[in-house]
């Protein structure tokens, strides 16, 4: 009988770039090591306002870095980003994880494609509503998600998602909580998989690991 498989929460927001590529790969392993990855998704906001951080893309230079390292990490991770013109807040993916959790990765790489992929305004009704759709919900479904999304509900679990992860000693998305061997490891950022893997005693087989289907 095998080991029970270690538990791996990913905290994210659809707004943050570095959050899709931190999914996609922890989505091409989670069938390749031994891990319950379960998905939490949060607000990057409510992260950076309780730590007291600020957006990288603020400082001039860095924002100008940014660009050209999302366009290189597009390259080397599979993942088709494409900076936005422009884009705001959304809790869809939210209202999801609460009311169809087993749709919640689907759903959450369609918001992903839809802002940094297609620049498209995931804000308005009838968008939400065919993301939802092409992710495989009903439109009685997605209808029904629409509604969940501003209410109290979604809101409070919206709250405690996020000031759990913050206790975690969040300053930023993504963040990759590990429960080993009864121990707690907190990692931010989508290039700390390597050392994920070493701490998990797994094998480390890149960004496309051979066994996944990488291309979206």
């Amino acid at each position: 009988m095998g080991s029970l498989p270690r538990t791996l929460e990913l905290y994210y927001d659809v707004l943050s770039p570095y959050s899709w590529l931190g999914f996609e790969i922890l989505c091409r392993y989670k069938n390749i090591w031994n891990v319950d990855l379960q998905l939490r998704p949060t607000l990057i906001a409510a992260i950076m306002k309780d730590s007291g951080n600020k957006p990288p893309a603020m400082l001039p230079r860095k924002a100008m870095y940014l660009a050209k390292d999302l366009e290189r990490l597009k390259q080397h991770v599979q993942v088709p980003i494409r900076a936005p013109k422009d884009f705001m807040s959304v809790m869809f993916e939210k209202a999801v994880n609460m009311e169809c959790p087993e749709k919640l990765e689907k759903v959450s790489r369609e918001l992903w494609m839809r802002i940094w992929s297609q620049d498209e305004d995931i804000t308005e009704p009838q968008s939400i509503l065919a993301a939802a759709e092409k992710a495989g919900l009903s439109a009685e479904q997605a209808r029904g998600l629409l509604e969940a999304m501003s209410t109290p509900k979604v809101a409070n679990q919206l709250k405690k998602t996020t000031e759990k992860v913050c206790k975690y000693g969040a300053f930023g998305l993504p963040v990759t909580v590990a429960h080993v061997d009864n121990q707690t490891h907190m990692l931010f950022g989508s290039d700390r998989m390597e050392l994920l893997a070493h701490l998990l005693g797994e094998k480390w087989m890149g960004p496309v690991p051979p066994a996944a289907n990488s291309r979206l």
